[in-house]
């Protein structure tokens, strides 16, 4: 065995292997040597193999390589899916990103008022845009939504009771579920009705002198239907009037104007809720509305600015990438061409004659051998918007299916994930999809490129 281990090369001998890459510390790259030689010998170790040097260097120098490479990564979205959480969500224009380049590279006032040369409030850069688009009293930013949701239910229910409908404790992607984000901020979850059916009464008669809020949470990515009942949200809040409790609305997806014109039915507008009156309403500002990740809170004056004094409303304060990407997102909404400068309502609201179009000129450039190779034809789809924003909606679609017998769907997939520009499509049926609904018109031509340098597995 001593005699197998010493077959290990030293790290010196690796190090050397990798004098191309001097840019980087060797301290950094031994460390990433170190860390490979001693699964090495473990693995040896354990499973009594017989080791060969030239080989452990060749593996050792791969795996670094592949260790130094960053790990998030420019990718096509092929899955069709708009706002992809596992892709990052809301895509953000070029046009925008230009806009902000110099703030976000030097420096901003992003709390210094420039008029009076003194400390300034940096969500006085998006309160007044939020307020307006929305309709409501204020407005403040954070973090994320579920940052939203903690810091509501704190300020207003820590060490009482929230009263909610069983039909809304949800759980969404990564686990995270009402009950629990209820009870962390301090309160105590009370819950009435059924899964199904809850009637107002039923908020009613739960409320007593504990009582803190009353919580209305949109359910995201699942629709209970047939036999069901829930009360209006204008009647909660009228409910909480008559026993001077606050009505808190999470709505989650935040689609912040009405978009049902352009195929986008939510039936949870943001600027119609707040007609409604409620305290408190939270959204996430990465999702319909087409920004960076944040949450927004929007309702009542004294509410808001009662969240704002929350030491908790520190802990979850948005940096300035958010708060200097989402103004600049904002404002596509003050503007008549709304859907060409919003990249992610644009992508969403293309309807199937556009994207069908978009995927007759890709094909046309698509080499023909590699289309025979790989039976590639048009076909129309039907698509989710994602991020449990409509749960219900199937949106129109275009997509580049795969229908070779030469190579498996999961090959064909990893291999288009593993190419110089990353794709990232769907299986469906045995056969593997390059759905166009989520390729931006910059990628088309990356797109095209891709295909034709396609590599057989």
């Amino acid at each position: 065995m001593n005699e197998n281990l010493r077959r290990i090369p030293s790290v010196s001998d690796i190090l050397k292997k990798l004098n191309h890459l001097n840019k980087f510390d060797d301290k950094y790259l031994s460390f990433l040597i170190k860390k490979e030689i001693s699964k090495i010998r473990k693995k040896a170790i354990e499973a009594n193999l017989d080791l060969d040097k030239h080989q452990i260097i060749s593996d050792v120098v791969s795996k670094v390589i592949n260790s130094i490479d960053c790990s998030s990564k420019y990718t096509i979205n092929g899955t069709g899916v708009v706002l992809h959480t596992g892709l990052g969500r809301a895509p953000i224009g070029r046009k925008i990103l230009e806009n902000v380049f110099n703030q976000l590279s030097t420096y901003s006032n992003l709390e210094f008022d420039l008029n009076n040369g003194k400390r300034g409030n940096r969500q006085t850069h998006t309160e007044k845009l939020i307020s307006y688009i929305t309709g409501s009293d204020s407005a403040l930013v954070v973090n994320n939504n579920a940052a939203s949701v903690h810091l509501a239910v704190n300020e207003f229910a820590q060490g009482k009771e929230v009263i909610i409908s069983r039909g809304q404790l949800v759980e969404i992607g990564g686990s995270f579920r009402i009950p629990e984000m209820i009870e962390k901020s301090g309160a105590k979850l009370v819950e009435v009705g059924t899964t199904n059916r809850t009637h107002l009464y039923d908020y009613e008669n739960a409320i007593n002198e504990n009582t803190g809020l009353l919580l209305w949470v949109h359910t995201s990515n699942y629709i209970i239907k047939g036999f069901t009942s829930s009360p209006d949200i204008s009647d909660i809040v009228s409910l909480g009037k008559k026993f001077n409790l606050p009505t808190m609305v999470d709505l989650g997806c935040g689609e912040i104007i009405d978009l049902s014109n352009e195929g986008l039915k939510t039936n949870f507008v943001v600027s119609k809720i707040v007609q409604k009156r409620p305290k408190i309403i939270t959204f996430s500002g990465d999702k319909l509305l087409g920004g960076p990740q944040s949450g927004i809170i929007v309702g009542d004056m004294e509410a808001v600015n009662r969240m704002k004094k929350n030491s908790l409303a520190r802990v979850v304060r948005p940096d300035k990438f958010t708060i200097i990407l989402l103004e600049q997102i904002l404002r596509t909404y003050l503007v008549k061409d709304l859907f060409k400068e919003n990249l992610t309502l644009f992508l969403l609201t293309r309807n199937r004659s556009n994207i069908k179009k978009i995927a007759e000129n890709i094909f046309s450039q698509i080499d023909s051998n590699i289309k025979k190779l790989l039976s590639i034809e048009i076909v129309d789809t039907m698509v989710e918007t994602g991020s449990g924003t409509l749960p219900e909606e199937k949106i129109e679609s275009v997509a580049l299916r795969f229908n070779t017998n030469k190579i498996r769907p999961d090959s064909l997939s990893r291999a288009f994930r593993n190419s110089s520009t990353a794709i990232v499509g769907y299986i469906s049926n045995d056969k593997y999809y390059i759905d166009l609904k989520a390729v931006l018109p910059s990628q088309e031509n990356e797109l095209i490129i891709a295909i034709n340098n396609f590599n057989f597995p």
